[in-house]
């Protein structure tokens, strides 16, 4: 199995994953937001990767600012999941300190 065949196979538990965090209620909202901030990571890829490889003859990985500006979303989506975990533990903790 080539790497692009097993990227496409892998959004389907991804998608199964953010449907049970979105159904489940208790995700944090800026959490759920970064999780969903990922699949617009994979759309941008796709087309950048693609680009890279028509215009520059290379794999995305090496034409470094598209590959950077790619990553900007990924990045993006780290912070927000980050953020809004930190932030239900914040509140989490000052719920029960009261």
């Amino acid at each position: 199995m080539n790497k692009e065949s097993l990227f496409a196979i892998s959004l389907f538990p991804y998608l199964g994953f953010l449907w049970f965090m979105t159904r489940s209620g208790k995700t944090p909202r800026l959490a759920l937001i970064g999780f969903y901030v990922l699949l617009i990571f994979v759309a941008v890829t796709i087309p950048a990767g693609i680009y890279a490889q028509v215009h520059y003859g290379k794999e995305l990985a090496n034409v470094d600012w598209l590959h950077g500006s790619a990553e900007l979303f990924l990045t993006l989506s780290n912070i927000l999941v980050v953020l809004g975990f930190r932030q239900a533990v914040i509140e989490q903790k000052n719920k029960s300190n009261k």
